[in-house]
C-alpha cells in the first residue's frame, strides 16, 4: 500500500517524526519522491501537502497525512480516519483594525483573499453573505495593504504575524489539525488497521504521563480518587507495610494539580515520567 507524506514544511517534520514514533523506519534518500517501510509492505510516497486529500480520494495513495483544513477544501472530511493531535491552529476572518466590520455578515460583497476559498465560501453562506474571492495559494496577509482585498481568510496560530500587519480576527471559521486520512478504495486494509493502532499508540501517549508516588496505606483510597488510572492504578507494597507505591497514568493537563494534592495527602517521592507509546 502507498501513504502520502507532506514533501516539505513543518507539517513534513512531524509526519515524519509521527511515523517514526509508531515504529515505521525508512529513508529518504536526497529529498526523492519514494522511499520504502522497513518490515511492512508500505511504501511512502512525498507530495504537495494540499494535494494528498485529492490524491487519496482519487485512489492514488491508500492513505494520507495532512491538515484537515486541506481536507475540508478538497470537500474530502469523510476520508478522514483518525485526528492525530499535533498542528492544531485556526482559520479566521482578518480585517484591517481599524475596518468597520462587525461580523461575517458585514462581508457581502466584499473582496476576500484566502488560500481557502471552498471553506470560506460555504461559511459566507451560512450568514447569507456573498464575497468575491481573490484565491492565493502563497502569504496572503499583504493582500489588504496592496489593495487586492478588504480582508482575507487565513489560518493562525500565534496571531503575531496578524499584529505586524495591523490584522484583527472578525471571526474564527474553524480550527483544524493534522490528520490521518485513509481511501475508500484502500488496498490493504489490514495493514492500514495495523499503522492505524500504532498512530493511536503515539496520540494517547502524548496526552499521558505515568505518575508514581509513595503513599500511606490508610491514605491509599483518597490518593485513588485522586489518580484513578487509565482501568485502575497499580499498587506495590513496601518494605514499611504502612506505606505503599503506587503507579497511574495521568492526564498531562492534570498532572501538576494532582502532584499538588497528593503533596498535601503526605505522599513522597512523586515522579513524573513521559510515555512515548502505550496500548490501551
Amino acid at each position: 500500500m502507498r501513504i502520502g507524506l507532506p514533501s516539505k514544511g513543518r507539517l513534513s517534520e512531524l509526519a515524519g517524526d509521527l511515523l517514526r514514533q509508531a515504529g515505521l523506519r525508512f529513508r529518504r534518500q536526497n529529498r526523492g519522491l519514494f522511499a520504502r517501510v522497513s518490515g511492512l509492505p508500505v511504501d511512502l510516497t512525498f507530495l504537495r501537502t494540499d494535494d494528498i486529500p485529492t490524491l487519496c480520494a482519487e485512489g492514488a495513495i491508500d492513505m494520507g497525512i495532512t491538515g484537515s483544513d486541506l481536507a475540508a477544501e478538497a470537500d474530502a472530511e469523510d476520508l478522514i480516519r483518525m485526528p492525530l493531535g499535533v498542528g492544531r491552529c485556526r482559520l479566521a476572518i482578518c480585517v484591517p483594525e481599524e475596518s468597520p466590520f462587525k461580523s461575517a455578515a458585514d462581508l457581502d460583497g466584499a473582496r476576500i483573499a484566502t488560500s481557502f476559498p471552498v471553506v470560506t465560501r460555504r461559511y459566507l453562506e451560512s450568514f447569507g453573505a456573498e464575497a468575491h474571492l481573490v484565491s492565493l495559494s502563497g502569504s496572503v496577509e499583504v493582500m489588504i495593504q496592496l489593495g487586492v482585498a478588504d480582508a482575507i481568510v487565513d489560518l493562525v496560530e500565534t496571531g503575531s504575524t496578524l499584529a505586524a500587519n495591523r490584522l484583527r480576527i472578525l471571526e474564527e471559521i474553524d480550527w483544524y489539525e493534522t490528520v490521518l486520512i485513509q481511501s475508500n478504495s484502500c488496498r490493504d486494509s489490514e495493514t492500514a488497521d495495523r499503522i492505524v493502532r500504532r498512530l493511536e499508540g503515539v496520540t494517547i501517549a502524548r496526552d499521558y504521563s505515568l505518575l508514581e508516588y509513595n503513599i500511606p496505606r490508610d491514605q491509599l483510597p483518597e490518593a485513588e480518587r485522586i489518580t484513578p488510572g487509565y482501568n485502575s492504578p497499580t499498587i506495590v507494597s513496601l518494605e514499611d507495610e504502612r506505606w505503599c507505591s503506587v503507579r497511574a497514568m495521568v492526564k498531562r493537563s492534570d498532572v501538576i494539580p494532582s502532584m499538588e494534592q497528593l503533596e498535601a495527602l503526605g505522599a513522597s517521592a512523586i515522579l513524573e515520567t513521559a510515555i512515548a507509546n502505550c496500548r490501551l
